[in-house]
């Protein structure tokens, strides 16, 4: 269990780093870009991990991670503000005390260093899931006295169960009452090949993982019953693009028009989805083929995608031609804008 003493000592952490960054000049003209894709990894984290014996995520070890790093980071692409948010493997390891602690340990660290840089940084809230009802207690403090800008929910648990389950009805209800931001992050599930398999889980399991996400949340009619929830998917919603036309032959079954009753195409087109690691043409095509630009957002997966990664993704959004100026203002902060009035 994280005592109330690291509790306060993070936060006070965060608090004492200060204002920074806030004057300083971007790199690029024209409209900033919002990350809505950007992680941190505050020490009370890793070490929380480490004790665990945990040290990476995704076939990665934990890259290094600052404040002042991020926003060096973020001026040299012409990033305003960056949306912070725990990614795989989350918080929750067995123990269940722990996760709630150490949930609420990583919302009030960041809930600080917001406060004290409220231009540069943005967060999605980390919740003790797969537990339901300690998450909604933790989503309603985080939403409501720390005024954080969303939740960041994973793909798939450790019990092997989805988004969409009918387990997180009562979370979903409240995030749809809210009409909250939902980050969705890729994690690596418990039916993923085994050692046989030595391709990093990043650049297989997680993109077929969110597709799996995509899939439950329409297939169990969530997606139908919360549909004020702003759901974000990340890496272009892995392979939803490709396999959308797949899914909606679904729609002959009698099970899938009920729970699903305006087809698989018009759920999908429903959500949002970033651009962290997608600036190929390739993915570009199929995803501008599903939603306008509207629905796409800017993410840059710092600190897990080293800056010339994202460098190079955008590149890749910029020169599609595809899009046109105004489609590209919208992905790079319009959208995003919209979506969080206060960066506005």
């Amino acid at each position: 269990m994280i005592e109330r003493r690291t509790l306060m000592k993070a936060t006070a952490a965060a608090t004492a780093l200060g204002t920074f960054g806030a004057g300083s000049a971007l790199s690029e003209s024209g409209p900033q870009k919002i990350d809505v894709h950007q992680h941190f990894l505050p020490d009370v984290y890793t070490e929380a991990l480490a004790k665990l014996g945990i040290r990476g995520a995704g076939g990665v070890d934990f890259p290094e991670w600052t404040p002042e790093g991020a926003v060096e980071m973020m001026n040299g692409q012409g990033i305003q503000t960056g949306i912070l948010s725990i990614s795989s493997p989350g918080v929750h390891f067995g123990d269940d005390g722990a996760a709630v602690d150490l949930a609420r340990t990583c919302n009030e660290y960041s809930a600080a260093l917001v406060k004290q840089n409220l231009d540069r940084f943005g967060v999605f809230a980390v919740l003790p899931m797969p537990l339901v009802e300690a998450s909604l207690t933790e989503a309603e403090f985080a939403l409501d006295e720390l005024a954080l800008d969303g939740v960041v929910l994973p793909s798939s648990y450790s019990d092997g169960t989805y988004l969409g389950d009918p387990k997180f009805d009562a979370l979903m209800a409240e995030l749809d009452q809210r009409s909250a931001v939902a980050f969705v992050h890729p994690t690596v599930p418990v039916s993923a090949p085994g050692e046989q398999l030595t391709i990093p889980p990043f650049a297989t399991e997680f993109v077929f993982d969110t597709s799996r996400a995509i899939a439950n949340l329409i297939w169990t009619g969530a997606a139908e019953k919360y549909p004020n929830i702003k759901f974000i998917f990340s890496h272009a919603g892995g392979t939803a693009p490709f396999l959308a036309w797949r899914w909606s032959l679904l729609e002959q079954l009698p099970a899938t028009k009920a729970a699903a009753p305006k087809g698989f195409l018009h759920y999908l087109r429903n959500f949002y989805y970033d651009t962290a690691l997608s600036g190929g043409e390739q993915v570009l095509s199929a995803l501008t083929k599903l939603v306008p630009s509207d629905r796409i957002l800017f993410g840059s997966d710092f600190p897990f995608a080293p800056p010339p990664v994202s460098v190079a993704a955008w590149a890749g959004v910029s020169r599609f031609d595809g899009l046109n100026a105004a489609d590209r203002d919208n992905i790079a902060s319009l959208n995003a804008k919209q979506m969080f009035p206060r960066l506005a």
